[in-house]
């Protein structure tokens, strides 16, 4: 069983940067590929950015890449996501997530474990 608590959006001006950070519970963090996901109003979540268990392997969407940063510190059990030149498109709840498995995937079906989710707003 792993516990996922987000912290670190907020509301933040467009152009502005933003890090969220994602705590984990357990002893096997290390073990667990990550995920970010985002839900805005109406819409159904998206794939963010994923990171492999070892953090050696990235992938992101499209409408983050070149701007959006994920890493993870095992040591510490938390995933990072660093957000820079955000948009008001990129408002939303982000959760974070966890797949017991060592390699990354987009597919939000292929985790497990989910955070409560963060509020993140871009004003423009």
């Amino acid at each position: 069983q792993v516990q996922l608590i987000e912290s670190g959006g907020g509301l933040v001006q467009a152009g502005g940067s933003l890090r969220l950070s994602c705590a984990a519970s357990g002893r096997t963090f290390s073990s667990y590929a990550m995920g970010w996901f985002r839900q805005a109003p109406g819409k159904e979540r998206d794939f963010v950015a994923t990171i492999s268990a070892s953090g050696g392997s990235t992938a992101y969407a499209d409408s983050v890449k070149g701007r959006f940063t994920i890493s993870r510190d095992n040591a510490k059990n938390t995933v990072y996501l660093q957000m820079n030149s955000v948009k008001p498109e990129d408002t939303a709840v982000y959760y974070c997530a966890a797949r017991p498995r060592r390699t990354m995937n987009p597919n939000y079906n292929e985790y497990n474990y989910w955070g409560q989710g963060t509020q993140v707003t871009v004003s423009s």
